[in-house]
């Protein structure tokens, strides 16, 4: 099994949107970030996800989903309404992917940025490193551990 972290606005999608539906799927689209894209390539079905809000007044991470479906092509990349069209990406050579998730558990509180750079073991993670711009992170076995001991 492998952990990862997702980011999101919580307007667009939040932990509490799995919490809303938990025997539903969601799927993950609109990532328009080839390194985050690849990310998501490697995720297998069972992986565990942290949703992490961003762009809010409680930035943190905010519970945990798990993927059900492997990378498969957005169909928002194709569609000419959707905020995520992609007018170079063709139906035979799609660009961007999309992964399946389901709701696990949501946190009592959010598990705040200033808490998270407080984590010894996630020192040399991305996610609080100046500058990181990625949707979609990788956590190791440790990082994520050092994390659900926080909540």
């Amino acid at each position: 099994m492998q952990y990862w972290l997702m980011k999101t606005e919580p307007d667009e999608c939040s932990i509490d949107d799995f919490a809303a539906t938990p025997d539903q799927v969601i799927r993950w689209d609109g990532v328009r970030n080839y390194q985050a894209r690849n990310f998501m390539r490697d995720m297998a079905i069972g992986d565990e996800v942290f949703i992490y809000h961003s762009s809010c007044a409680k930035i943190g991470i905010a519970g945990i989903v798990r993927v059900t479906r492997t990378a498969y092509s957005d169909p928002t990349q194709f569609n000419p309404e959707s905020a995520y069209f992609d007018k170079r990406s063709k139906p035979d050579n799609p660009r961007w992917d999309a992964v399946d998730l389901k709701f696990m558990r949501k946190f009592a509180r959010i598990l705040t940025l200033d808490e998270l750079k407080n984590v010894a073991e996630l020192a040399d993670s991305p996610l609080i490193q100046k500058g990181n711009r990625l949707s979609v992170i990788p956590f190791s076995k440790v990082e994520r551990d050092s994390v659900l001991v926080k909540v």
